[in-house]
């Protein structure tokens, strides 16, 4: 007799009747919610309130869905609860919640909901459910606010290389353009290359929608998704390029407060524009490697 194999990937198979409570979901959703609520309006309120990180909703939001997807993988085989590791996880994540709390260390309240999160689902199903949940519960790294250290690490170098590169593309052809440092100078305005230009927040912003669109084609070549994976990082730095040198080029033919307004808010849906299509045709590319002839998603 052939033996089914399980299902993967974001829509797992729904044939089997979730074997849990209602009422044991709805007490952990209140619980939850109670104790993770605050912290979500900290996070509306200043992180999710930026340009750099106001993705973090959408990441919540789609690891909720993911998670809601898979529930029947999740909880209809037998539960085989963890107890060590689940309260030992449960503790150290309650105390990064404290601590975080207590003395405004958003990252480490952020970070503590994915913890607790793991402990949970150890206590009540065991390390069964987290492997098959696994990623929903790294995709939650991505709405954890990123250390104010690091962007500080990061930021100047990569401003410096996107002035640098825009700078060059511009001069060959053959725009009057300098530059000092972060600033862009072409003909009588001078363009200060800002944080948010940087591309380090759009980089993990477009890592993020590149993982959820791997997981949702359910691809099986981990060589595939490796490539895709690490080819936004390049994909995510000309797009952010090109969003400097438009700006540039709409302040130099319509003026400044043409390139300060609209524009700017719009160079930003160019730069995600143009990163979605080059993410895309370089999965195509990949597809007449990895696909087989009938277009399955399976890797050879």
């Amino acid at each position: 007799m052939a033996q089914s194999a399980p299902t993967s990937g974001a829509f797992p198979s729904a044939q089997l009747p979730v074997k849990f409570p209602v009422w044991s979901l709805v007490i952990f959703c209140l619980a939850f919610g109670v104790m993770y609520i605050p912290t979500f309006a900290t996070l509306a309120q200043t992180t999710w309130a930026t340009d750099e990180q106001g993705h973090g909703p959408l990441i919540l939001a789609a690891c909720a869905w993911l998670l809601w997807g898979m529930r029947n993988d999740l909880f209809a085989p037998p539960a085989k609860p963890a107890l060590v590791p689940g309260f030992l996880l449960l503790a150290l994540g309650l105390a990064m919640y404290v601590v975080g709390r207590s003395q405004r260390v958003i990252e480490f309240e952020a970070s503590s909901l994915i913890l607790v999160l793991v402990a949970c689902i150890l206590l009540v199903q065991g390390g069964a459910a987290v492997r098959r949940a696994w990623f929903p519960i790294l995709f939650l790294l991505f709405m954890v606010p990123l250390p104010g250290a690091f962007v500080q690490a990061l930021t100047l170098p990569l401003k410096s290389v996107v002035s640098m590169v825009a700078e060059q593309i511009l001069y060959w052809a053959g725009y009057p353009i300098g530059r000092t440092g972060v600033t862009l100078m072409i003909g009588p305005y001078q363009l200060l290359v800002a944080d948010a230009c940087s591309g380090l927040n759009s980089l993990f912003t477009l890592e993020a929608l590149g993982l959820l669109y791997m997981n949702i084609m359910n691809y099986k070549s981990k060589a595939r998704n490796v490539i895709l994976a690490v080819g936004i990082i390049p994909i995510s730095f000309i797009a952010n390029v090109t969003r400097v040198i438009i700006l540039v080029l709409i302040t130099y033919h319509l003026g400044d407060e043409v390139g300060q307004g609209f524009a700017h808010e719009f160079a930003g849906l160019v730069l995600f524009s143009v990163a979605l299509v080059l993410t895309y045709g370089l999965d195509r590319l990949l597809a007449a490697r990895f696909d087989n002839l009938k277009g399955a998603r399976d890797g050879r």
